[in-house]
């Protein structure tokens, strides 16, 4: 609602249903308007953008998007890594491909842009009111944790962000960790969260290396995930420790154990604690896993009152509670069908 009025005679759907609560009923409403328009940007998360894609073939009888919007070309997208959902996307165009822009923005403020679309890393921007501080990842847990300014970052290191805004924000933990691929200009990857990460046996996993090997596995067994998540199984005095995967997929694999086989050597070439504690599996055992039915994940995020927005299912977490709800959720859909 902060947009310029002329931006009203630009865009779809209209401003009273672009703030409507209800999810749902928010989903059928956008779809029903936008598939009479002439659409050539997109603007949204990755995710949720699929629920409004799907919604709008059903509604038109169109199998692939450049059917219902033949002038569209770019997608800016952000929120979530795109990476679990570059292929899918792909599949949606018939014709011609069109172009992805991700942004990094959030309640707080607008932090960074990708400016080159031949890289996926994006540029900090430094001239929007936003002063930035990074704390290493040693010091993530600690109540008075050393900061670093722009100028004492280093390459490929992951950091939290702080922010002080002129908004009125001061030293903020926005709760995102990026890190910096290049230091002139400064631009950066967003690496995941500071709660979201698997560290129960040393092998400090983080979200990047994760969606890495999501794509990795996908490629090399010719699927689609549409969602995931992992937690770590304890170890006791009989087995060793594991990760188990619960994934959801758009489109399934060759071979379950073959993706899980993949997922295990892309986690060992990008994470060398991860691959320590793989050795012999004296630490970490091989992945656990479970493929869940469609719409597992929605409903969770139904059952927690998150559909939409900028919510998401964590992609990694240190304990088990969202694995274990999860689960439980796929059962019950078992058991209904």
């Amino acid at each position: 609602q902060n947009l310029p009025f002329c931006a009203e005679f630009l865009r779809t759907p209209t401003l009273d249903i672009a703030l409507m609560d209800e999810w749902e009923s928010k989903i059928e409403k956008i779809a029903q308007e936008t598939y009479k328009h002439r659409v050539s940007v997109l603007a949204g998360v990755p995710s949720w953008m699929i629920v409004l894609i799907k919604r709008l073939m059903e509604i038109t009888g169109k199998s692939y998007l450049d059917e219902i919007w033949p002038q569209l070309e770019l997608f800016m997208h952000g929120g979530v890594s795109f990476e679990p959902y570059r292929d899918y996307y792909r599949g949606l165009f018939r014709n011609k491909p069109i172009r992805y822009l991700e942004t990094y923005n959030a309640s707080e403020g607008f932090f960074a842009i990708q400016d080159d679309l031949l890289e996926s890393d994006m540029l900090l921007m430094l001239d929007l009111g936003i002063y930035y501080e990074f704390i290493p990842m040693e010091d993530w847990d600690k109540e008075n944790p050393n900061t670093l300014t722009i100028g004492q970052v280093e390459l490929n290191k992951p950091y939290a962000v702080v922010i002080s805004t002129n908004a009125g924000l001061w030293r903020y933990k926005i709760g995102d960790t990026v890190k910096f691929t290049s230091l002139f200009p400064h631009k950066i990857k967003i690496t995941g969260r500071t709660k979201h990460f698997i560290n129960a046996f040393g092998e400090e996993l983080m979200v990047d290396n994760a969606e890495y090997a999501i794509r990795w596995a996908s490629e090399k067994t010719d699927a689609v995930v549409r969602e995931y998540t992992a937690a770590p199984v304890f170890m006791d005095a009989k087995k060793s420790g594991a990760h188990e995967w619960i994934l959801e997929f758009e489109k399934q694999p060759r071979s379950i154990h073959a993706f899980i086989e993949e997922l295990d050597i892309a986690l060992k070439s990008v994470n060398s604690d991860y691959e320590a504690k793989r050795y012999k599996n004296m630490s970490l055992d091989f992945p656990h896993y479970l493929v869940v039915k469609d719409g597992t994940f929605y409903e969770w995020l139904r059952q927690k009152n998150k559909l939409g927005g900028q919510h998401k299912v964590p992609r990694l977490s240190n304990n088990r509670d969202v694995v274990e709800e999860l689960k439980q959720i796929h059962f019950a859909l078992n058991h209904v069908n």
